[in-house]
């Protein structure tokens, strides 16, 4: 019974340790980013700053995250 209890426990910690939601990531804006098995935030959003220009509100800057597992929520 014990061994069913941890291996319960080991599995939901699992589950839900491989999904972040950052909350106004953005700044002023609120925009919260979600990522699943993503790239650490701060560096994939320096790096798509870095290569869209500092859009963040562009369709490029999106796409750019969502190659490092972030996807933008509603605002």
């Amino acid at each position: 019974m014990k061994r069913i209890l941890v291996l319960s426990a080991l599995s939901a910690a699992l589950m839900t340790s491989a999904c972040v939601t950052v909350i106004d990531a953005g700044g002023d804006d609120h925009v919260g980013w979600h990522g699943q098995n993503a790239q650490p935030f701060d560096a994939a959003r320096e790096d798509c700053r870095a290569r869209t220009g500092r859009n963040e509100h562009s369709d490029a800057f999106a796409a750019c995250m969502a190659e490092k597992g972030w996807t933008r929520g509603e605002h």
